[in-house]
C-alpha cells in the first residue's frame, strides 16, 4: 500500500542532503552490508536454483519509476480466444538465491525492508543481488514466480495460478515513456492493455467498496537560497499497474485462505477520529468535502495535479496506519479479521520481494497451495514470528518516513522564521490542550503549534493565524505560536 514518496531534486540541494546524511547517522540505519552478506551474495549470484518450466519466450515488460534499480516484476497482458483477458505477472524469485539460515537470509531478517530517504535507498539486499541477479532486467533469464490470471470481459478474476518459471523481460519502460506510448496509439498490444485493464480493474474496486490513494510525490526543490514544495501527480501507467498488483495481492489472499494456511496483510475500518482529523485537514486545504460524500467517492474525485488536493491525498496516509499481519494456520487461532479495509476484501503482500521479507514467504505459501502440498518448512517454522518482525521493520520505515518528511518540511520553511501564515488547527492533544498540530494553507504543509498555557485552548477545526518559531533542517522541525 502506498506511503510517502518524499524526493529531493536539483544539484543545489547539498544542504538538505548533508542532514539527511546526519539523520542516518543519528538513527543507526544499517546501510553497509556485512562482508559475510556480500560474500553470499556473490555465491549465490553465481548459483542460483533455476526452475524447470521455461517462459523466456513471453515478451514481459516491466515498469517503474524514473531511475528505479531494481525491477522485481514484470506483466504480459492479452486477449483470451474466446473474451475476456490474460494477465501474466512475473515476481522475482529472491528464494531461488536466498539459502534459510545462510548470512543473506539472517541480514533480511535483521533490514526487514528497504528504507527510502528522499535522495537514496537502504536495500534489503545487496547490489549484487537485489539490483542485479534476481531483478528482472531485460534480456536477461530470470527465475520467478509467474503468476496467471484469467479475467472476464468486465475484469473479474476466473482463475488464477502460479509456479515457478524462467523469464524473459523484453522491455524496461518508465512511467513517462509508457503512458505516451499509450496515448500516441505506438504502444504493442500487451502495453496497450495495461489501460484498458487497469480501467476494469479499477470499476471492481468500486464496485466492492475499495479506495486506492493516487498518491502524489513531494519534492524539496531548490529555489534561490531556499526550497519550494512541489507535487509530482502519479501517471495513469501507476495507478493501473498498482491495480495489476493488487489483483495479484487480493488472489494469493484467497489462495491461502483456501489452504488454510498463510500470512494475510490486514486493516481495520479507520477510526472516527481518524476521518474526523481529515475532515479538518480538507477545510484547512480549502478541498471540498460535500456533507453525504464519501471517503472513498471524495478520493476519486480529487486531482493529484492540483497541490492542495495532492497534500491532502498525502494526508490520507494516516487511514492507513493500524495495518498489520495475521496468520492463518500453522497452530495460529482462527484470526478474527481477515480484510483490509481500503482493498474491501483479503490481501496479501507478495510483489515486492526484493524490498519487503514478507513477501519471500508469501510467494512460497501461494506455490504450494496451488500445488496442493505442505510449504516448505522454513517458512512454516517462521509464520508465527513474521508479523512482529514484519511490525519492527514498518515502524523503522514509517519513523524514516516522518523525519525525513519532519525535514523537508522546514526545508521549504527555513528562510520563513517570523512570518504569519493562515491555517486550520488539525489535531489538539488530548491532554494538553494547548499543543496540537496546524496545516498551513500555503505552503501545504503541517506543524506542531503551541498556545500560551494561561491562554484559551487552540480552536481546533478552526481557522488560525500562526507565526513561524522554529524551521532548521535536520536541527529544528518546524514550529508554530498562535500570532
Amino acid at each position: 500500500m502506498p506511503s510517502r514518496h518524499l524526493q529531493v531534486t536539483g544539484g543545489d540541494g547539498a544542504a538538505l542532503r548533508s542532514a539527511l546524511d546526519d539523520l542516518r547517522h543519528r538513527t543507526g540505519v544499517p546501510h553497509a552490508f556485512p562482508a559475510s552478506v556480500l560474500a553470499d551474495a556473490v555465491r549465490a549470484a553465481r548459483s542460483p536454483r533455476l526452475p524447470a518450466e521455461d517462459a523466456t519466450h513471453l515478451p514481459f515488460f516491466s515498469l517503474d519509476p524514473t531511475g528505479a534499480r531494481d525491477p522485481d516484476h514484470a506483466l504480459y497482458l492479452t486477449h483470451r480466444p474466446h473474451g475476456g483477458y490474460r494477465v501474466r505477472h512475473a515476481v522475482a524469485d529472491i528464494a531461488a538465491f536466498v539459502t534459510p539460515g545462510r548470512p543473506l537470509d539472517t541480514e533480511a531478517h535483521r533490514r526487514v525492508t528497504t528504507l527510502a530517504y528522499p535522495d537514496l535507498r537502504v536495500p534489503l539486499f545487496p547490489h549484487r543481488i537485489g539490483e542485479d541477479a534476481a531483478a528482472l532486467l531485460p534480456d536477461v533469464p530470470r527465475p520467478a514466480l509467474l503468476w496467471t490470471h484469467d479475467l472476464d470481459a468486465d475484469g473479474v478474476p476466473t482463475a488464477t495460478h502460479v509456479r515457478r518459471a524462467l523469464v524473459r523481460s523484453h522491455a524496461r519502460l518508465d512511467h513517462a515513456t509508457a503512458q505516451q506510448r499509450i496515448e500516441e496509439g505506438t504502444a504493442e498490444e500487451s502495453l496497450a492493455l495495461l489501460r484498458v485493464v487497469g480501467r476494469l480493474r479499477e470499476g471492481q474496486e468500486r464496485a466492492r467498496g475499495g479506495v486506492s490513494l493516487p498518491l502524489p510525490g513531494q519534492q524539496a526543490v531548490p529555489h534561490g537560497d531556499a526550497y519550494r514544495l512541489a507535487f509530482r501527480p502519479p501517471a495513469p501507467t501507476e495507478v493501473w499497474a498498482a491495480q495489476l498488483s493488487l489483483l495479484t495481492g487480493m488472489a494469493a489472499a484467497e489462495l491461502m485462505l483456501r489452504c488454510g494456511t498463510g500470512l494475510l496483510r490486514t486493516l481495520p475500518s479507520a477510526p472516527h477520529g481518524a476521518v474526523a482529523r481529515l475532515h479538518r485537514v480538507a477545510r484547512a486545504l480549502d478541498v471540498p468535502w460535500p456533507r453525504h460524500t464519501s471517503y472513498a467517492e471524495l478520493i476519486r474525485s480529487l486531482d493529484p495535479r492540483e497541490p492542495r488536493h495532492a497534500a491532502f491525498l498525502q494526508e490520507c496516509t494516516a487511514l492507513l496506519r493500524g495495518g498489520s499481519y495475521t496468520v492463518l494456520g500453522a497452530g495460529a487461532p482462527p484470526p478474527d479479521h481477515t480484510v483490509h479495509a481500503a482493498v474491501a476484501g483479503p490481501y496479501t503482500h507478495c510483489t515486492a520481494p526484493l524490498r519487503r521479507l514478507v513477501d519471500r514467504y508469501t510467494g512460497e505459501l501461494c506455490l504450494a497451495a496451488d500445488a496442493g502440498r505442505e510449504a516448505p518448512e522454513w517458512v512454516t517454522a517462521h509464520l508465527a514470528a513474521l508479523p512482529a518482525a514484519m511490525a519492527a521493520g514498518e515502524r523503522r520505515a514509517a519513523a524514516v518516513e516522518r523525519d525525513c518528511a519532519e525535514l523537508l518540511d522546514a526545508a521549504v520553511l527555513w528562510n520563513h522564521v517570523g512570518e504569519v501564515f493562515d491555517g486550520h488547527v488539525v489535531d489538539v492533544d488530548e491532554d494538553h490542550p494547548h499543543e496540537g498540530t496546524v496545516h498551513l494553507a500555503s505552503p501545504p504543509v503541517p506543524g506542531r503549534v503551541s498556545a500560551p498555557p494561561d491562554g484559551p485552548p487552540l480552536p481546533l477545526g478552526e481557522p488560525v493565524r500562526v507565526r513561524l518559531l522554529h524551521a532548521d533542517p535536520g536541527r529544528s522541525p518546524v514550529r508554530f505560536a498562535p500570532a
